[in-house]
């Protein structure tokens, strides 16, 4: 049985992230919060969860000894499949920029800005369903297709400097990234803990993904 290392640094939606892979799971996958660098480091597949600020949760993430080199190992140097959910999932850009310039992990070359919508009706933040557009052929979103509604709830997004690491867009009042991929990186702005059927059936392709 594979196991899933869910990372855990403090961030609210963990148990919430949690309960929601393990049904996902359906028992296919044993699903472990954890921080500890050796189980993280030996893990077939990573998801980091998140919400709040980027720069407040970045700390976070490093204040765990050893967890960021863990995580890199894992992923960048064993290729171990990445997910990362919301502030997760902005975690992967070059540098946040809210409340000040913060380094992220910069596995995918980009910035994380506030939401600047071009429609008065478009408020920030962004809460709740909306659909998605321009949905990508990457695995991980094959039952998400242009259209579908996912639940989002943020007031800032990753713009990558590659358009081309854009997995799926969304619109509110003005598009921005909904979903990014990379090689075994991938990350989703919306959250699949509180978008029903979709959301199971996202971390249920994330479980069996090969990328």
């Amino acid at each position: 049985m594979q196991n899933v290392a869910l990372i855990n640094y403090g961030s609210g939606n963990l148990r919430s992230a949690e309960k929601a892979l393990v049904k996902a799971a359906d028992g296919r996958a044993r699903i472990i919060v954890t921080d500890d660098p050796a189980t993280v480091t030996a893990a077939d597949r990573v998801v980091l969860p998140g919400v709040g600020a980027f720069a407040a949760c970045m700390a976070a993430l490093q204040a765990r000894p050893g967890l960021v080199e863990a995580m890199t190992e894992a992923v960048q140097t064993k290729g171990a499949p990445f997910l990362g959910v919301c502030v997760g999932m902005q975690l992967l850009a070059t540098r946040g920029l809210e409340f000040g310039e913060t380094a992220g992990l910069d596995w995918i070359q980009g910035e994380v800005r506030k939401l600047e919508p071009d429609q008065p009706s478009a408020k920030v933040p962004h809460m709740g369903w909306n659909a998605l557009t321009r949905v990508s052929d990457l695995s991980v979103l094959a039952d998400l297709k242009d259209g579908r509604a996912v639940y989002f709830t943020h007031s800032f997004a990753i713009w990558p400097k590659d358009e081309r690491d854009v997995a799926a867009w969304v619109d509110h009042g003005g598009r921005f990234p909904a979903a990014v991929a990379r090689g075994n990186v991938a990350g989703v702005q919306f959250h699949p803990e509180k978008s029903q059927d979709a959301g199971l059936s996202l971390l249920a392709r994330f479980l069996e993904w090969r990328p």
